[in-house]
C-alpha cells in the first residue's frame, strides 16, 4: 500500500499534465512522423525525377519531357539556352543526335527542400561515342563532367523541374 500511495500523485500529476497540454503534445508526436514521411516521400520523388530526365536523355525519349518539366521551364546547358518546355526539348533533340550513343551518369544528388519547392544539386558524367549499326559496341570519343543544378515545383501532378543549369566542370576527348 505504501508503494501504491507514492505512485498515485504521480499518476495523477501526469495525467493532469496531459490533460492540460495532452492535445498539443499528442498533435506534436503524430505531426512530426507525417512531416517525415512527407520529407522522404518528396526527396525521393525528386531523386526519381532527375533519375527519369537521364533516362529520357538517354533514350531520346523527349516526350517524357511533359512529365519532367514544368510548361515554363528554363535550360542552360553546353547546348545551349531555352526557355519553355518545347524549346527544351527542340534543344536536347540537336544536343542527343541519333548518329550518337550518349550515356548520362548522375550521382551525389542533394536536395534543398521547402514546402512545394525544392533545389538540387547533381554531378553528371555524359559519355559520348557514335552510333553504330552493324551492332558492334563504339567507343567512347567524348566523356564530359558537369555539376547539374535545377529548381523543382509541386504541381498537382506532382513534382517537375523548373529550371535546369548545367555547369562543365571537365572534359576528356573531343565532341563530334
Amino acid at each position: 500500500m505504501k508503494i501504491r500511495r507514492r505512485l498515485m500523485p504521480r499518476a495523477l500529476f501526469s495525467a493532469t499534465v496531459a490533460g492540460a497540454a495532452g492535445a498539443a503534445c499528442l498533435h506534436i508526436a503524430t505531426d512530426r512522423p507525417a512531416r517525415a514521411l512527407r520529407e522522404l516521400t518528396d526527396r525521393a520523388e525528386l531523386t526519381a525525377l532527375v533519375d527519369r530526365l537521364a533516362r529520357a536523355l538517354d533514350e531520346r525519349d523527349f516526350d517524357r519531357f511533359r512529365t519532367i518539366y514544368t510548361t515554363d521551364a528554363t535550360a542552360q546547358t553546353p547546348g545551349g539556352e531555352a526557355s519553355g518546355r518545347d524549346a527544351l526539348t527542340a534543344q536536347a533533340s540537336r544536343s542527343h543526335s541519333p548518329d550518337q550513343v550518349i550515356q548520362h551518369f548522375v550521382s551525389n544528388i542533394a536536395i534543398d527542400l521547402a514546402t512545394d519547392t525544392a533545389e538540387i544539386r547533381a554531378n553528371l558524367l555524359a559519355v559520348f561515342a557514335p552510333a553504330t549499326t552493324d551492332g558492334t559496341l563504339p567507343n567512347p570519343r567524348f566523356t564530359l563532367g558537369e555539376i547539374y543544378r535545377f529548381s523543382a515545383r509541386r504541381l498537382p501532378e506532382g513534382w517537375r523541374l523548373s529550371r535546369v543549369h548545367s555547369t562543365p566542370v571537365w572534359s576528356v576527348g573531343t565532341r563530334f
